[in-house]
């Protein structure tokens, strides 16, 4: 281990880092500052803007007026996609009534038989119409990843401006960063076969958003 430090010294003072306090120092002072770069100004609305950003990465869009009514919308959009009234649920909304819209509900992580998955989202983006997913006990990353079809639950009032924003919501409620933080931009998709996008390449193929907080 003595001449592996010796080695990497060596390296690290050609290459002129040696000063690794400093260097440290420095990041820490930058991340601590948190200084923002130009930002989009958002004239429609945070909720409005959100809907069409995501609307335009592929994901579709319900709304209703209370968490409550959530089942129900989730029920009308599995029936009117042809998709089975089964789902895997993340243990946060487990208490939602879905036996009462008829659906079948295991709280749970998805596994590969699982075709549809339902989560909530910590907070969504209106600047990009993007989902910001938490991992944790009650929050599996697999229900929003592995089946086909993901379906989520948006509080209105935890849209932000921007990514900034999201960041600065997640410091300011958590102690600590999770263990793995998603950000969902409609269905997967590629382009790398003759530039076709192709949704569905690397998670689901179908988004679809159900905003909470909206009057009818």
């Amino acid at each position: 281990m003595t001449a592996k430090r010796d080695i990497l010294g060596r390296v690290r003072g050609g290459v002129g880092k040696g000063d690794f306090a400093g260097r440290r120092a420095a990041a820490e002072a930058v991340l601590n500052a948190r200084l923002r770069g130009p930002q989009p100004t958002i004239s429609d609305g945070l909720i409005e803007r959100f809907r069409v950003k995501a609307e335009s990465l592929a994901s579709t869009v319900d709304a209703v007026s209370d968490r409550k009514d959530a089942p129900a919308a989730v029920a009308a959009y599995l029936s009117a996609n042809g998709l089975p009234m089964r789902v895997v649920v993340a243990q946060e909304i487990e208490s939602l009534d879905w036996s009462g819209c008829a659906i079948v509900s295991a709280a749970r992580g998805a596994v590969d038989s699982d075709q549809v998955g339902v989560t909530a989202c910590f907070c969504a983006v209106a600047e990009t119409g993007t989902l910001m997913l938490l991992s944790g006990p009650d929050s599996p990353a697999t229900v929003s990843l592995l089946p086909e079809t993901h379906i989520a639950l948006v509080d209105t009032s935890r849209i932000v401006a921007t990514m900034e924003d999201a960041f600065a919501l997640l410091r300011a409620e958590r102690e600590a960063v999770p263990r793995a933080i998603n950000f969902i931009s409609g269905p997967s998709r590629t382009g790398d076969i003759e530039q076709t996008i192709v949704l569905g390449a690397h998670g689901p193929c179908r988004v679809h958003l159900i905003l909470i907080g909206i009057s009818s």
